[in-house]
């Protein structure tokens, strides 16, 4: 019998008997339930074990039998639930429920947080949505970005403390001349898979990254002897090993293309490994022949809760009771914004009318202002005037702005966001007072960035986030799959790209970042809408270390460990 079959027969028995304990005969429970006399023993025997019911059969004709309810029908309610929770079955746990998302918050308090199973300890997070892609090689979103710098390793990284670049698998690196440079990696460096790190794996990985803009001055890449890698440059870059710290450059097994699911459960050579990632969680493991520190913490779970009615779920390791309605008491502004994205090479923003009052339309106060409280909820933003936080490029518009000839427009988005689709609605409305229709796509992350269906639109609502203050991280958004160059006059891009180049030949030259952005804002290609306040949930009152948030507004799971409460 299904456990969904034998808690409908329950339900009929609590109910006819209003919960009391009762004296009765077997035949009157078997014409309650439907049931003969012999599946009615069952029935009850079945309960029985569940720990339901008390059933004391009579011994004797004409003698009464005695029921006992031990559980009250919310009760087994609960305990299915948390069944259904502890097994990743988040849809059956909240019909056990009746569909109250807010006893499903409730159901998950035991389970979320820190918890030690068979002498191990493991820390569960929340999450909104799946975590589906953790390629480096494909266009990724923040949280993904967190993930795969625990799952990956580089040539070199970025101290996230310091801003400083470090060796990761090169353990030493020279430059013989700005467009020569030679990497000596560590020896036996294992996959999590267990096979060894060699040189083919880095070639490969790296032929795979000449076809990024933001390699593509990569000519050719060499082994001379074993653990040694030489790169070739086409042009002079006296930062390449810089550059060799962004997310991209992680280091992938030479036959990653025909490993199955790849995208969904990689192998790298990090911190930790991926034992499972489905709709349900993310999990993962510490690798115990990772090349650095073993991991303190054994297992980190990231839970997909897309039945909890939040804004945004942030990683937390506070009382989960209280996740939803209170944020974060430490906040970190995310290095980076959300933002219009203009077409101007084949969309409406061809007409620099268009630019201008879409511009005047779309600013963040007026979107803002008009999205309800209740749907923010925790999201806290403030009011871009940059690409990155700190920097004023807009140029207010003071003129009365005419509105153009009445058309249908369309914008695109990526899917599974918090608030993109509220923003769309808003758009909608914002536009129709002027007699123009907008048409909203939303589109799988992984096309918005690769510019499928371009010629369809006039413009994106997009995010990025660099991770980093480094004002060099802006390369890894600029150059990002072509997804600026792509729908910018060629002439203006040619302009970013010259700095960019100068600035590589250069060892003593800032990076443009400011001049980068305000050509980017200024030339209407970018409007800058708002920034987001990200951080980690912390009420664990001092039992879990190391967890200030870094720029991605997670914690770095490598370098948590438990403080254990001392008995006075």
């Amino acid at each position: 019998m299904s456990s969904q079959r034998l808690r409908t027969q329950f339900e009929r028995l609590y109910q006819h008997f209003q919960g009391e304990s009762s004296d009765t005969h077997l035949q009157c429970i078997s014409e309650l339930l439907f049931c003969t006399r012999r599946n009615t023993r069952m029935v009850i025997s079945k309960m029985a074990e569940e720990g339901w019911i008390e059933w004391e059969p009579a011994v004797g004709r004409g003698k009464l039998s005695r029921l006992r309810f031990l559980q009250t029908d919310q009760e087994i309610s609960l305990s299915q639930a948390k069944r259904f929770v502890a097994e990743g079955r988040l849809d059956q746990a909240l019909a056990a429920l009746n569909h109250d998302n807010s006893q499903l918050a409730l159901v998950i308090q035991d389970q979320l947080g820190l918890s030690h199973q068979q002498g191990k300890q493991i820390i569960r997070l929340p999450y909104y949505r799946q975590l589906a892609n953790l390629n480096p090689l494909k266009p990724i979103r923040r949280s993904e970005q967190h993930i795969i710098n625990e799952i990956f390793s580089g040539l070199t990284k970025i101290n996230e403390e310091k801003e400083e670049i470090e060796g990761d698998l090169a353990h030493h690196w020279e430059s013989f001349s700005p467009r020569h440079w030679r990497f000596y990696l560590r020896p036996a460096i294992r996959f999590h898979d267990n096979s060894l790190l060699t040189s083919h794996d880095v070639i490969t990985t790296f032929k795979q990254l000449q076809l990024h803009d933001l390699f593509s001055h990569v000519e050719r890449v060499v082994s001379p002897i074993s653990n040694v890698i030489d790169f070739y440059l086409s042009s002079d870059d006296v930062r390449f090993h810089e550059l060799l710290g962004t997310n991209q450059a992680k280091i992938l097994p030479h036959d990653w293309l025909k490993r199955e699911d790849f995208d969904l459960l990689p192998v790298g050579t990090g911190p930790y490994k991926v034992a499972r990632n489905d709709q349900q969680r993310l999990v993962l493991e510490a690798h115990d022949y990772y090349f650095g520190y073993r991991s303190l913490v054994d297992t980190v779970e990231v839970w997909v809760l897309d039945k909890i009615p939040a804004c945004q779920l942030t990683p937390s390791i506070e009382d989960p009771s209280t996740y939803i309605s209170r944020p974060s008491e430490t906040l970190t502004l995310d290095h980076g914004c959300c933002y219009v994205l203009f077409n101007r090479k084949s969309g409406i923003a061809t007409d620099p009318k268009w630019i201008k009052y879409l511009r005047s339309k779309l600013s963040s106060m007026e979107l803002f202002s008009r999205i309800p409280h209740h749907t923010l909820g925790d999201f806290s933003v403030i009011n871009a005037y940059g690409v990155l936080p700190g920097w004023h490029h807009q140029v207010p518009i003071v003129e009365p702005v005419q509105v153009p000839e009445k058309r249908t427009l369309t914008v695109a988005f990526h899917e599974d966001h918090p608030i993109y689709t509220e923003l769309a609605a808003i758009l909608k409305e914002l536009l129709a007072e002027d007699g123009i229709k907008l048409i909203a796509l939303e589109l799988p992350t992984e096309d918005v960035a690769h510019g499928s269906r371009n010629d369809q639109i006039d413009f994106w609502v997009r995010g990025m986030s660099l991770g980093s203050k480094r004002e060099d991280a802006l390369l890894s958004w600029l150059y990002s799959f072509g997804e600026i160059k792509r729908v910018m006059p060629e002439s203006e891009y040619r302009v970013i790209d010259e700095l960019v180049q100068a600035w590589r030949k250069n060892s003593f030259s800032s990076f443009p970042a400011s001049d980068i952005g305000r050509i980017l804002v200024q030339s209407g290609q970018v409007l800058p809408l708002y920034h987001t306040w990200v951080g980690v949930n912390d009420e664990q009152h001092g039992v879990l270390q190391n967890t200030n948030s870094n720029g991605l507004g997670w914690f770095d799971f490598s370098q948590v460990w438990m403080r254990p409460p001392l008995n006075d």
